[in-house]
């Protein structure tokens, strides 16, 4: 039983022996340009030169669209709707008949009108007449100045009598063509409120339905009061220019207008200055009620020196950023930063046309440290692969 086990042992470990014996001859692998990692005497860095550019200044806020006029509809006459000339969500123009009531007790009441006012016209014409009669009676002392007097104030009366009934036909043929409804302004119908055959009355609160002008179409905007003096500044050299774009943080414009309007206080309770901007909306992407993200262009700085926000960062003391020398080394700067969006950050004071300054890594650098200049451009490293025994 010993020389069994002694036995097995014996080949167990020569059956290990061959197993790990190529791996363990095998030479190390060259380490070439595709498999080695560069290594650098400093920290790696990545630096941008600092740019001349002409940089626009924004003001973001959060809109509200709004449609630029809105009109409810309403029949300003009681009576039958017979007659739908609109489908729901249609353009229509001012003065487009829409609608239609019967019109023909407002018809006959205008016909009343003008039958009054013959029979008074035919009366007065009578009174004309006896007043040039009595006039030469009076005149040879045939009939008293009494007579005459009544003669002329009966021809005064029948004078007002026909005025008011032309008051009454004005009436009559205005309600008769209110029986016409007409579209008020240029805009889209939305839903309509009733259909024919219903009774309309000129009291009923939801009207036929609502027309919306979409073109223009307005946006209201806040924005903090810090803002205003740069707003302001803005709208006396002329018409400040605002983008509409979505919320959903792309860059895709939706529309390009004007601001219109900057309110006259600002909001104590929120601190908040409200403005209006109007747009052209040509291809209807700005919806009334949607919100959309504002952008109000209130400047445009001219040759101004710029680096991207990464390159700027903040100490005890400001602002400052890390600009390379020409022995690879970096000089901690302080600089005062003008403005700054989420593209550029403008430095008024600091830097200078075409320094270079560090974008990436600057978390491990100090005044004086020496870096490592790596290309934006390179592709990743692959790590070393080295050699060890295989996973059981």
């Amino acid at each position: 039983m010993r020389r069994i086990l002694l036995l097995l042992t014996g080949l167990a470990m020569a059956g290990a022996g061959a197993y790990w014996y190529p791996y363990l001859r095998a030479p190390a692998p060259t380490p070439g340009p595709q498999t080695a990692i560069r290594r650098g005497t400093g920290v790696p860095v990545l630096v941008v030169p600092a740019e001349v550019k002409n940089v626009p200044i924004y003001l973001d806020g959060l809109g509200t669209v709004q449609a630029s006029a809105t009109v409810t509809v309403k029949a300003q006459v009681d009576g039958k709707l017979i007659a739908v000339n609109f489908t729901e969500g249609q353009m229509v123009t001012a003065g487009t008949v829409i609608a239609r009531i019967d019109p023909r007790g407002y018809q006959a009441a205008l016909d009343q009108a003008l039958a009054a006012q013959a029979k008074d016209k035919a009366t007065l014409a009578n009174a004309r007449l006896d007043v040039t009669r009595y006039a030469k009676l009076a005149a040879t002392a045939y009939t008293s100045a009494q007579q005459f007097d009544t003669a002329r104030a009966t021809v005064a009366q029948l004078e007002a009598q026909v005025a008011v009934d032309q008051a009454l036909i004005d009436t009559a043929r205005v309600n008769l063509g209110y029986t016409s409804i007409v579209a008020p302004i240029d805009g889209r119908i939305g839903i309509r409120q009733v259909d024919v055959g219903n009774i309309v009355r000129s009291s009923d609160a939801a009207g036929l339905c609502v027309i919306t002008n979409l073109q223009p179409i307005s946006v209201m905007f806040t924005l903090p009061q810090q803002s205003l003096r740069l707003v302001s500044e803005a709208l006396q050299k002329g018409t400040p220019a605002v983008l509409a774009l979505p919320q959903d943080g792309s860059a895709d414009l939706l529309d390009r207008g004007t601001l219109t309007v900057l309110d006259n206080q600002v909001d104590p309770m929120t601190g908040t200055i409200k403005l209006k901007a109007s747009f052209p909306n040509p291809t209807l992407r700005l919806w009334p009620g949607a919100f959309v993200n504002v952008r109000l262009l209130v400047d445009t700085r001219q040759n101004a020196i710029t680096v991207p926000p990464a390159a700027i960062q903040r100490g005890p003391a400001g602002a400052f950023t890390y600009v390379l020398k020409p022995d690879n080394t970096v000089e901690r700067r302080q600089v005062r930063v003008g403005h700054e969006d989420v593209t550029a950050s403008v430095v008024i004071q600091g830097l200078a046309a075409g320094d270079r300054v560090v974008t990436d890594g600057a978390a491990r650098l100090s005044d004086g440290a020496r870096v490592n200049v790596a290309d934006p451009n390179a592709p990743p490293p692959v790590p070393i692969q080295r050699r060890g025994r295989p996973a059981l």
